[in-house]
């Protein structure tokens, strides 16, 4: 079930601000009764209308993106910087990233329109792993390695385990690259979980989405996932939570 207001916006009848005043002003119809309450849910099978004009759900699609620096893991800025979807103005359906990848940071993102996939790959409990890769100042040591393995405490709490491993290293200019999987989605967590023991992340990279890698693909490119992709996605959260 979604809520109301956002059937409407991904059927492309309007934004989800103004399908929820579409709403309050008696113009929505579910089923034939007029519903003026925002957060009304609805299902697949109900029947929406709005002034009297059936609203088909869009077809559900499915792209990954290599995000480059300095763009936002957005559909829209009020300071007219770059977001991701300026990279799909191609797509008529209004899509959205899953999850996001901080300003500064590059890397593979989802975007989709499709609510339900959207959340069953960020549930934590669907464990998909994330690999990132970082560039830190200084060289951390074994005994910080082993901290973010076990998991280090942030603000927002303990994080799980992690894997960690450590691609190079240049004691000269005292910097080091790291591999760090995690399964996590907390807000700037790579970075505030090299903060926590001590190094600064100065570039970072998410390379891995569950299956997925950004391959062949260079800065800005992207590419529809194919049906066989998605529904690996979906045995794989399936299969994370036993169900």
């Amino acid at each position: 079930m979604e809520r109301l207001q956002k059937v409407i916006a991904h059927a492309g009848v309007a934004s989800r601000r103004k399908a929820e005043q579409l709403i309050v002003d008696g113009r929505v119809k579910v089923n034939g009764k007029i519903v003026k309450e925002l957060g009304v849910k609805v299902t697949p099978s109900d029947k929406v209308e709005v002034d009297g004009i059936p609203v088909e759900g869009e077809e559900p699609v499915y792209f990954l993106l290599y995000k480059p620096r300095g763009v936002l893991s957005s559909v829209a800025d009020d300071k007219g910087r770059k977001v991701v979807t300026d990279y799909f103005e191609h797509v008529k359906q209004r899509i959205y990233p899953v999850g996001r990848l901080d300003y500064d940071t590059s890397g593979l993102l989802l975007l989709t329109n499709d609510g339900e996939f959207a959340n069953l790959l960020m549930h934590p409990r669907n464990e998909i792993e994330k690999v990132y890769v970082a560039k830190v100042k200084g060289i951390p040591s074994k005994e910080s390695l082993n901290h973010l393995q076990r998991g280090v405490r942030l603000e927002d709490g303990k994080t799980a385990p992690a894997r960690v491993k450590v691609l190079s290293s240049d004691k000269q200019k005292q910097t080091a690259i790291i591999e760090l999987t995690i399964h996590e989605g907390r807000n700037r967590q790579v970075r505030r979980m090299f903060e926590a023991v001590g190094h600064q992340v100065q570039k970072l990279k998410r390379e891995r989405y569950g299956f997925l890698q950004l391959n062949r693909l260079s800065a800005g490119g992207a590419r529809e996932l194919t049906a066989h992709e998605v529904k690996q996605f979906r045995a794989l959260a399936k299969k994370s939570t036993g169900k």
